[in-house]
């Protein structure tokens, strides 16, 4: 497992359909160290702290993996697409939705540990990045959404880290399952208070389910 690139930007103005918005979205490829600590990386930030960043969602990881579907979906050539270009703080090598478990650890380079918390849930502003507005619900659909990890120990990444698993959580679900539970497969009770009581899972994802 690897860490591909590591994307910051902090939050800007831009006109979209006559009206000016302020997003984070644009993330930019970073090759110099990077200091992280509980609130995400040194240098990047969010415009709505409702829905993105804060101390459960300080980082978002997007599997480099997924740069080809979604190119073949929306007919455009995946090699056009800069690392962040899903708005992702890290693009990673070796970390699908379908494995990665939520509560699962992971230490990048030599010190920075992280805690899967919750998927990604696309806002109008991926249509933004992406040019495509109707991209928002074949991404969620086909839970290849990434996912949000929290800080658990401080430290420093860097573009072509690797990517270690120190904790595999137990009796938990894969990023892809909750995904599906929450927006799919909704008649799931068992599952859903199974979701109820992860602890690692953000709290209103939890509610949620409640």
């Amino acid at each position: 497992m690897r860490l591909l690139s590591v994307n910051r930007s902090l939050p800007l103005n831009i006109e979209w359909q006559n009206k000016t918005i302020t997003t984070g979205i644009f993330k930019i490829p970073v090759s110099a160290p990077v200091p992280v600590d509980a609130h995400g990386l040194d240098g990047d930030g969010q415009a709505d702290l409702s829905v993105h960043g804060g101390i459960d969602k300080a980082v978002y990881a997007f599997p480099h993996e997924h740069y080809q579907h979604f190119a073949d979906l929306l007919g455009r050539d995946a090699a056009d697409f800069p690392y962040g270009q899903f708005g992702e703080n890290l693009s990673t090598e070796g970390l699908l939705e379908t494995e990665v478990m939520i509560g699962d650890h992971f230490r990048i380079g030599d010190s920075a540990e992280f805690e899967v918390s919750q998927p990604r849930v696309p806002c109008f502003k991926l249509g933004i990045i992406m040019q495509a507005p109707q991209l928002l619900r074949p991404f969620l659909k086909s839970l290849k959404t990434g996912f949000y990890l929290r800080v658990i120990k401080t430290g420093v990444i860097q573009t072509r880290d690797k990517i270690h698993q120190i904790h595999r959580a137990e009796n938990s679900l894969s990023v892809a399952d909750i995904t599906r539970l929450r927006y799919f497969d909704t008649d799931h009770h068992e599952d859903r208070r199974k979701a109820i009581a992860l602890p690692a899972l953000t709290q209103s994802w939890r509610d949620d389910f409640s």
